[in-house]
């Protein structure tokens, strides 16, 4: 599926003519994230789920020119989608940067966003004001340097291994082989290619501070499901227990699983029953 005049691919199951959520993934991921989750929503729920590849990742174009990639800046994707889908106001369903995205987006257009369902992700990754002049740096020779070209792999089996083994999180080959399977191209002569944006991977220049990001989670007016993962990332990050706190209308749920839980074979299970009881009235605190 491609949106917003082809700049946009995306992955779809359910009817079309279903109440539509729309999924959001995570930092160089792409909408294969939700390959084993979405089905199991669809058959539960009775709905349709559009599942973005943002801007630079998976089969959605790459930034023209000098173009960055922006935390907020990935919000006029799912506009863009939203609008190319002809919704006026739906569901979002996302999962770690992208659950960064949604709650911007929910919390400056409150009107376009019915509800959240977050999978280890909330708020977006901060700089205190005192680290400011060290962000920008950072940020500014990231851009001075030369772009990298993209990696390429002999097979697809060595294209999974690579990403296993330079992960930030810990995961295994049978999770993450969707996403990377989604992530390359094949070139003529055999190899595969990496398709994703090697800009992905600078440095962001400037970065929202904690205050404001509590300030963002406290005008979200809509309701919230966070499911974390026991062994995910959240758990170990400052400011997590006040950012919960900070959303007026949030039920938390911690399950067995890692930072992908809702890609895990044997996890996804719980946080499809988890959602379709959260959606249907029978798990609110």
């Amino acid at each position: 599926m491609r949106l917003a005049d082809g700049r946009l691919a995306a992955l779809s199951w359910g009817d079309a003519r279903a109440p539509t959520w729309l999924a959001l993934h995570g930092w160089l991921d792409n909408a294969a994230s939700f390959v084993r989750l979405a089905p199991l929503l669809v058959e539960r729920l009775g709905i349709r789920i559009v599942a973005l590849d943002f801007a630079g990742h998976g089969h959605s174009r790459h930034l023209t020119g000098e173009g960055h990639y922006a935390l907020w800046d990935y919000c006029h994707d799912v506009l863009d989608a939203l609008d190319a889908l002809g919704l006026e106001r739906t569901p979002l369903l996302a999962h770690s940067m992208g659950a960064g995205v949604a709650c911007l987006l929910a919390a400056s257009l409150p009107e376009r966003v019915e509800s959240l369902t977050l999978i280890d992700g909330l708020g977006a990754v901060t700089t205190d004001p005192s680290a400011s002049s060290r962000q920008l740096r950072k940020g500014l020779m990231a851009r001075r340097r030369s772009r990298s070209t993209a990696p390429r792999y002999a097979d697809i089996e060595s294209a999974v291994a690579a990403r296993v083994a330079g992960s930030a999180t810990p995961i295994d080959a049978v999770t993450v082989a969707p996403l990377v399977e989604r992530n390359l191209e094949a070139l003529a002569w055999g190899e595969w290619r990496l398709r994703s944006d090697s800009r992905l991977r600078w440095a962001s220049p400037v970065r929202l501070t904690p205050d404001q990001v509590l300030a963002v989670l406290g005008a979200i007016r809509c309701s919230v499901l966070l499911i974390e993962g026991e062994q995910g990332i959240l758990a170990e990050r400052e400011g997590m227990a006040r950012g919960r706190a900070a959303v007026p209308e949030l039920t938390r749920r911690v399950l067995p699983g890692g930072h992908h839980l809702h890609l895990e074979p044997e996890r996804v299970d719980a946080v499809a029953a988890v959602i379709a009881a959260h959606v249907q009235g029978a798990d609110r605190s």
